[in-house]
């Protein structure tokens, strides 16, 4: 074995030696930026504290770029990497702390470049690599996206005739409420969905009435592609059971006399 192929199999957590350790050490650190980055907001937080969240920023990040440019060198074709999903994920976690760098050395103010900082959360991304839980929710998907486009495009059908009868309904009684179709829309977008702000809310009875209604169609609107879904799911996870418990009845050889 190569070191490019050592250096591959130790940063996908495969490697013979290392074991897991590199895939829980990421892990761990892919969590920790995540929730530093919170207790970063935290009001009244002592300078020792913002010093050693700081500091410990500069790890993450110098961690990170190892890693960046380990998987480029070790790559067999470092262009096709980078242009990878993961590897632009990848230089993504760490392009926001180098820009924050060069911007504060020219004197430019930070306070958008400081937003950048958010993308360090696209980290967690990286924990796909080592599930194979985001590869059946692939699969699901891609086995119902037909009847969830369908089911997707009937939804907003749905959407608008709602607006379209609410706003007869509601249109005199508040004018200035469902002024025209498009503002109907968005009430009928947060009945439907169950959001319910109540911002903007029906008060004549056949308004109300039609509202009840629709709330019952919204139970539909939600749980239907959640049933499609959790049906694919359900299906992959029996299908794997099966393929195992082939491989487990399978005899491991024959005796031959």
């Amino acid at each position: 074995m190569d070191w490019r192929k050592h250096v591959r199999t130790a940063l996908d957590g495969r490697h013979p030696g290392l074991g897991h350790r590199v895939e829980l050490g990421l892990h761990a650190l892919i969590l920790y930026s995540a929730l530093s980055m919170g207790i970063e907001t935290l009001p009244g937080l002592p300078g020792w504290a913002m010093t050693m969240l700081f500091a410990s920023e500069i790890v993450v990040v110098a961690v990170f770029t190892i890693e960046y440019a380990l998987r480029l060198a070790a790559s067999p074709a470092p262009g096709a990497y980078a242009r990878s999903f993961f590897g632009i994920v990848d230089l993504l976690a760490i392009a926001p702390f180098y820009l924050g760098l060069v911007f504060a050395g020219i004197g430019i103010d930070l306070r958008a470049v400081r937003a950048l900082r958010l993308l360090r959360v696209v980290r967690l991304l990286k924990l796909a690599r080592y599930t194979n839980a985001i590869d059946r929710l692939i699969s699901a998907w891609r086995a119902v996206k037909e009847e969830v486009a369908v089911f997707g495009m009937a939804a907003v059908i749905v959407l608008y005739v709602c607006a379209l009868v609410i706003y007869q309904f509601e249109h005199d009684a508040q004018p200035e409420a469902f002024t025209s179709v498009l503002d109907a829309m968005w009430w009928a977008a947060v009945t439907l969905t169950t959001v319910g702000y109540g911002d903007i809310y029906p008060v004549t009875p056949v308004g109300r009435l039609f509202t009840v209604l629709m709330l019952f169609v919204a139970l539909g609107i939600i749980a239907i592609p959640t049933g499609l879904v959790a049906s694919a799911l359900s299906a992959i996870r029996a299908k794997e059971a099966a393929a195992e418990d082939r491989e487990a009845a399978r005899p491991s050889g024959t005796v031959r006399d």
